[in-house]
């Protein structure tokens, strides 16, 4: 689904941050990517949603040559890509509910074909309650939720989750990862950075780990 074979990326005449990168994600699969702070985790989830462009090497998004994609064809290939920022990135003028359907209102599809689908969705994920209130009133562990569900809400292939537990308490913290589990087992690909080794270590996944913009991987 998502291919690197010795990629690097320097930003500006910098030194690379990311070196000689190679590995796959599978259709299915569950992975961490991990590795100290600065290491380059959310530079490389960018790379892999074509919001950035590789310095050297190759990057193989659903078979096709990202470097060479025509700009035209890069949204629909995107809307394959579930992504989950660090900021949430959730609109303050919105209500949860509209936050959630964004990607679909975007898309110009009718509500009368998805408003059961988010309603059920935010149920899934524990914001019935919350539907109508907007994103200042609601917790960090409620608008990463929300952040989740907008990111499923258009059915990705792959799901990219940056630091998806990194502001929320270790209960809510392993409420969600298995909310990413149970997606994963419906056929979902799924790939979290984090940096919390305790949480990793619950769940039986392969793990590729960047220091010093190489990649290793484990599992």
């Amino acid at each position: 689904m998502i291919q690197f074979e010795n990629v690097g990326l320097r930003y500006g005449m910098g030194s690379e941050i990311l070196r000689d990168i190679s590995f796959h994600i599978a259709p299915g699969s569950f992975q961490f990517l991990t590795g100290p702070s600065g290491a380059g985790k959310t530079s490389l989830l960018r790379l892999m949603f074509m919001s950035l462009k590789p310095t050297r090497g190759l990057i193989n998004v659903f078979g096709k040559d990202s470097a060479t994609i025509d700009r035209k064809d890069i949204p629909a290939i995107r809307r394959r890509i579930g992504i989950v920022f660090q900021d949430f990135r959730l609109l303050d003028h919105l209500t949860t509910y509209e936050n959630v359907a964004l990607p679909l209102r975007v898309q110009g599809k009718d509500e009368s074909s998805y408003k059961t689908d988010v309603q059920e969705l935010l149920d899934w994920v524990g914001l019935r309650d919350r539907i109508h209130s907007p994103p200042s009133v609601l917790s960090g562990g409620e608008k990463q939720r929300a952040a989740i569900a907008r990111a499923l809400i258009s059915q990705p292939e792959i799901l990219l989750a940056d630091e998806p537990t990194g502001n929320v308490d270790p209960p809510l913290a392993k409420r969600l990862l298995r909310l990413l589990a149970e997606l994963n087992r419906s056929g979902t690909s799924v790939l979290i950075a984090t940096h919390d080794l305790a949480l990793m270590d619950q769940f039986d996944a392969r793990r590729m780990v960047l220091n010093k913009g190489h990649l290793q991987t484990y599992g």
